[in-house]
């Protein structure tokens, strides 16, 4: 290394000073990779090969950043320093730093690398905030890092659970942050909300390409809000953890927003993702493991809807059943997936299942105009019955012997049958 780069190198480790950070200790022989505030930044990382990355230029309003680097499903590392430390890094499919920044400081460094085999495409991006804007993580007493601005997922194939640590409330540059827990009053992060919102990416593409491309969606607070489902606000009394139903093959994306309605500013959380299945070969896997979508099962819908409003008129009590099945089918369909977002084929389907619907109530109604809506009970026809015959001595059925006389008529005709038939003719005794 020629004693220029040495000099950079030097400079840069001057430079770096953040909150749990280690000494910098560069390598740049391999070369940098830059980054801009607010751009996305795609590369590739190979596991000898650990990569340093750099920001300059850092506005002086700016007092911390959040860096996040995000791949499909190969785990990377993303540290402050080469050696990595569990309080001064983080490895995973969605990971990301908090760095504080001090007086005066406009440059930034951290490192990049992956322990996988195999070459891993990222994306990742630097993301500004200023003293006003809440930091996210800011107090965290569960996982490793001091300042953790991770989305902690886990999931099985009935159940998706994400966690978070607390925020804090913002602070300017070298002045210490407000205290986690020396009160609750409206002056402390107490006050802080927390906005969880879900996105869900296109059916059946499980690509690379189209994570990263949606992904850029659930990064920063505008697009967060502009694109995804809010599920839930959670209060600094609630517990940071949330939990959906799973949805195996169908890829979704999380991410939290931490809000401070007294100054009205907000900080995102790095989103974290799942499609609820493994990308490794073997049971479960996303190559072969299916889901049956909603396009699917609107469609079978639709067409049991057409079968029933065309030719199961003439069973109108199996047809009221069966409506009454599909209603309450559509709704858990509906319930199990938490609301999944129906696209523009499903529109149509269901406007083509509604249109079936109506025209079917349409043919019944005429059908059955005049009489009543229910036929009456079996039980009050037989009592009504029963009725008119004491009451009706003209009625021939009046003189209908009773049950027990009929049951006993009946069993002698029936013995009669098993009886010796008597030979004809005369039957006296002779005389002598």
């Amino acid at each position: 290394m020629g004693f220029l780069q040495l000099l950079v190198v030097a400079v840069l480790a001057s430079e770096h000073r953040v909150a749990g950070a280690a000494e910098v200790f560069g390598n740049s022989s391999e070369g940098l990779i830059e980054f801009s505030v607010g751009k996305f930044r795609y590369f590739e990382l190979n596991r000898p090969f650990p990569e340093e990355a750099i920001l300059h230029d850092i506005s002086s309003n700016v007092t911390f950043l959040i860096f996040q680097i995000h791949s499909q499903y190969q785990n990377t590392t993303v540290s402050f320093s080469p050696t990595l430390l569990s309080n001064s890094s983080e490895t995973g499919t969605a990971s990301g730093l908090v760095f504080i920044l001090r007086p005066e400081q406009s440059t930034c460094t951290w490192y990049l690398g992956t322990s996988g085999i195999q070459p891993v495409q990222n994306m990742a991006i630097l993301l500004s905030y200023s003293e006003r804007d809440p930091v996210p993580g800011g107090c965290n007493l569960e996982f490793d890092l001091d300042i953790d601005p991770n989305i902690y997922l886990e999931y099985n194939f009935f159940e998706t659970t994400i966690k978070f640590a607390p925020a804090n409330l913002g602070y300017a540059r070298g002045v210490d942050p407000p205290p986690c827990d020396a009160g609750t009053d409206q002056d402390s992060r107490w006050r802080l909300q927390y906005d969880v919102y879900q996105y869900f990416l296109p059916e059946n593409d499980l690509t690379e390409e189209m994570l990263l491309k949606h992904l850029q969606r659930m990064v920063s607070v505008p697009q967060v809000k502009a694109s995804a489902l809010k599920v839930v606000t959670l209060t600094a009394n609630d517990k940071t953890s949330v939990s959906f139903s799973s949805l195996p093959g169908q890829g979704v994306i999380y991410n939290v927003i931490v809000w401070d309605p007294f100054l009205n500013t907000s900080a995102a959380y790095i989103p974290a993702h799942t499609y609820a299945c493994s990308f490794e070969a073997g049971e479960g896997s996303c190559a072969s493991l299916g889901r049956v979508s909603s396009k699917v099962f609107f469609t079978l819908f639709a067409l049991l809807g057409f079968f029933i409003c065309f030719f199961g008129h003439r069973f109108w009590k199996t047809e009221l059943f069966f409506i009454g099945f599909i209603i309450m089918g559509f709704f858990f369909y509906i319930l199990i997936t938490r609301l999944t977002p129906i696209k523009y084929d499903d529109f149509i389907i269901l406007a083509v299942w509604g249109m079936l619907a109506v025209s079917g109530i349409t043919l019944q109604i005429r059908r059955e105009r005049g009489r009543p809506f229910f036929p009456p009970h079996p039980y009050k026809l037989w009592k009504q019955e029963r009725e008119r015959r004491v009451t009706n001595i003209l009625d021939p059925s009046y003189h209908i012997p009773p049950l027990r006389e009929r049951l006993y008529g009946r069993l002698t005709q029936i013995k009669g049958l098993f009886q010796k038939e008597q030979p004809a003719g005369e039957r006296t005794p002779l005389l002598l």
